[in-house]
C-alpha cells in the first residue's frame, strides 16, 4: 500500500494500524494526517508509547494523556478518581481521534487500560468509547520493557481485537535504496538471516567510512554512550559554549518534555564537536538525524553546523511542545543538537542516519540489531564494531503476526 491510499483510509474514519518496515515513512504520514485533522478542527489526542516518539509528533505519552501513568491495573475506585479529574475528563470527552505512535512499545495490559478509561468517560459500550483509533508502529522494533517476563504485545489485547482495526501496510522504502542492504534487512525481519547475510555485514567490520565527519556510534548500553561523548568532547581543544534549556507551562508537563525529548538540559559544545540535529526542519535544511560538525559560532553565539554535504546551518533554538485544543500548554526550548559521537540503539529508533559505527557485540534483545542497522541509509554508511548471533534475530511470534498483517 502507498501513502496516498493509507491517508484516504485514515481520513475515512476507520480504526487503523499503520505499519511497514523501517524507513517507509510512517511518522511522516501520521504528521500529514494530524495536519488534516487540525485543518478540519477535529479534536485529536496525539500520543506515543515513549516520550521521544511523542515529541516527533508534538504530542505527549499515552500514559500521561489517558491518566494511567505507570499503572498496570485500574479498579472501579481508581476509575472514579480519574473521572473526577476535570482536565482529563474534558480531554477525553472532547476527543474524536486518538493516535498512538510506536505501538510496539505499549503492552496489551496498558492498551486495555486506555480502552477502559476512554469507555468510562465517553461510551461504555463501544471500543475506546467510540474514538477513532490510529495505532502506528512496527512490531519488529523494540518491544515493551519488562524485566520479569515477556510482555504481551498490543495486538494481543482485547481492546485491539474488538476494535475492527484495518491494516495499512506501507511498502515503499524512502530511507534505503541499496537493494543488497534492503534484502538483508528483509531477511532479518523474516528471521531468515543466516551465514550469507552475516558475511555481507562482516565486510563492514572495522571498515573506515568515506566521510569527513566521524559517524555516530550506536551502542546497546547507556554507560558506553555517555563515556564516549564526554571523552570525545574533552579531547576537542578550545572553550566550551553552554546552552541551557528554557521552559514554560506546568512543571508536570515540562518535566515530561525534558525527560522525553532528545535535547539535553545543558548542552556543551565546542568548535569541532560532532553533533546531530534532533528535530526536523526541512526549511532550514536538516532532519532528525542529520550529522555535522560545529564550524564555529555566529555573532549571536549560536552554533554553526557544517554538514556532510558541506552546507552550513545556523542552529537556533527549537521548541518541543504539548498541545491541547490547538493551544500550546507546555514548551521546552533548546538548540536542536546533541553530541553525536555515540547514542544508544533505543534512542536511535525513528532516526535516519547518513553514517553509523555500530557495536552489536552485546545485543541483549531480539530486534536490537534490526533497529540499529535499519537507521542507516546505505550499507557503505555502516562501520561494524562487532556483532553477536542475537543481533540478527527478531521475535518469532512477530514474524507470524506480520504475515497475517500483510495478508
Amino acid at each position: 500500500m502507498d501513502q496516498t491510499q493509507a491517508l484516504k483510509i485514515l481520513q475515512s474514519g476507520h480504526n487503523v494500524f499503520l505499519t511497514g518496515s523501517a524507513g517507509t515513512g510512517k511518522t511522516f504520514l501520521l504528521n500529514k494526517f494530524i495536519d488534516y485533522l487540525k485543518n478540519k478542527k477535529i479534536k485529536t489526542g496525539v500520543t506515543a508509547s515513549t516520550g521521544i516518539a511523542a515529541t516527533h509528533l508534538g504530542g505527549r505519552t499515552i500514559h500521561s494523556w489517558s491518566g494511567i501513568g505507570i499503572k498496570d491495573k485500574l479498579d472501579n475506585k481508581a476509575l472514579k478518581r480519574l473521572a473526577r479529574n476535570e482536565e482529563l475528563w474534558e480531554r477525553i470527552r472532547n476527543c474524536r481521534v486518538l493516535i498512538i505512535d510506536e505501538i510496539s512499545m505499549l503492552d496489551a495490559v496498558r492498551l486495555n487500560l486506555v480502552d477502559k478509561v476512554c469507555r468510562s468517560v465517553k461510551n461504555p459500550f463501544t471500543p475506546f468509547g467510540g474514538l477513532q483509533i490510529v495505532l502506528c508502529g512496527d512490531f519488529f522494533q523494540l518491544p515493551p520493557v519488562d524485566r520479569e517476563k515477556e510482555p504481551q504485545l498490543a495486538y494481543d489485547s482485547s481492546a485491539w481485537k474488538n476494535s475492527g482495526i484495518k491494516i495499512c501496510y506501507l511498502e515503499k522504502q524512502f530511507r534505503q535504496e541499496d537493494l543488497t542492504f534492503i534484502n538483508i534487512l528483509n531477511k532479518i525481519r523474516s528471521n531468515q538471516a543466516g551465514e550469507n547475510e552475516l558475511n555481507v555485514l562482516k565486510t563492514r567490520l572495522l571498515k573506515p567510512l568515506g566521510f569527513s565527519i566521524k559517524p555516530t556510534k550506536l551502542y546497546t548500553h547507556n554507560v558506553n554512550v555517555d563515556a564516549i561523548n564526554s571523552y570525545e568532547l574533552s579531547r576537542v581543544p578550545g572553550d566550551e559554549a553552554v546552552f541551557e534549556m528554557t521552559e514554560s507551562g506546568p512543571k508536570e508537563l515540562t518535566d515530561l518534555l525534558k525527560k522525553s525529548c532528545l535535547a539535553p538540559r545543558e548542552l556543551k559544545l565546542k568548535a569541532g564537536a560532532v553533533v546531530m540535529f534532533i528535530k526536523n526542519n526541512f526549511d532550514a535544511g536538516y532532519v532528525n538525524g542529520t550529522l555535522g560538525k560545529i564550524a564555529g559560532f555566529n555573532e549571536d553565539g549560536y552554533p554553526v553546523v557544517k554538514t556532510k554535504k558541506d552546507s552550513q546551518i545556523t542552529a537556533i533554538p527549537a521548541s518541543w511542545t504539548i498541545e491541547e485544543d490547538d493551544e500550546v500548554i507546555a514548551r521546552v526550548s533548546q538548540i536542536p543538537l546533541r553530541l553525536a559521537w555515540a547514542i544508544t540503539v533505543h534512542k536511535s529508533q525513528g532516526m535516519s542516519l547518513d553514517a553509523a559505527e555500530i557495536d552489536l557485540s552485546k545485543s541483549f534483545e531480539r530486534g536490537m540489531g534490526y533497529v540499529a542497522l535499519s537507521r542507516v541509509r546505505t550499507l557503505d554508511g555502516i562501520r561494524l564494531m562487532g556483532i553477536n548471533e542475537l543481533a540478527l534475530k527478531v521475535n518469532e511470534r512477530v514474524v507470524i503476526k506480520d504475515k497475517e498483517f500483510k495478508s
